[in-house]
């Protein structure tokens, strides 16, 4: 009986676990990048920011928390925030031209209108983005 209600607790916390962490990756307002809905957004003529990102990398994580204050800005709203791994998506760095981590790009539907590569100024990444939205 004890290891029966042991057994259902362990259980039971990993559910509650796992939706936990489903929900926090709901709410993080940034997409992963998919070749497939990234082209459909370009095609409905979106505004797309994307960030190409590596986790082992500082400027990336110093260009993290700016780009996360513009996604929850107002303006910012009807823009789509994709996060592309630099290491997973090759495809994509070749398509685009992307030598480096740490480049923010801004697409109006498929024509870019800008590219910002390992800037940490708060000011100019901003602007960078913001002008391009």
């Amino acid at each position: 009986m004890t290891r029966l209600f042991v057994l259902i607790a362990v259980i039971g916390a990993a559910i509650i676990g796992a939706v936990q962490l489903s929900a926090q990756a709901d709410t993080s307002g940034w997409s992963t990048y998919d070749a497939a809905e990234f082209t459909m957004a370009q095609n409905k003529g979106k505004t797309i920011v994307v960030d190409v990102y590596a986790d082992w990398c500082p400027t990336c994580r110093a260009q993290a928390p700016i780009m996360e204050e513009l996604r929850k800005e107002k303006q910012s709203a009807d823009v789509l925030f994709v996060k592309v791994n630099f290491d997973d998506e090759k495809a994509f760095l070749r398509q685009h031209r992307i030598p480096r981590q740490s480049t923010i790009l801004v697409f109006k539907g498929k024509k870019e209108t800008a590219r910002s590569i390992a800037e940490t100024n708060r000011t100019r990444l901003r602007s960078a983005v913001l002008g391009a939205i």
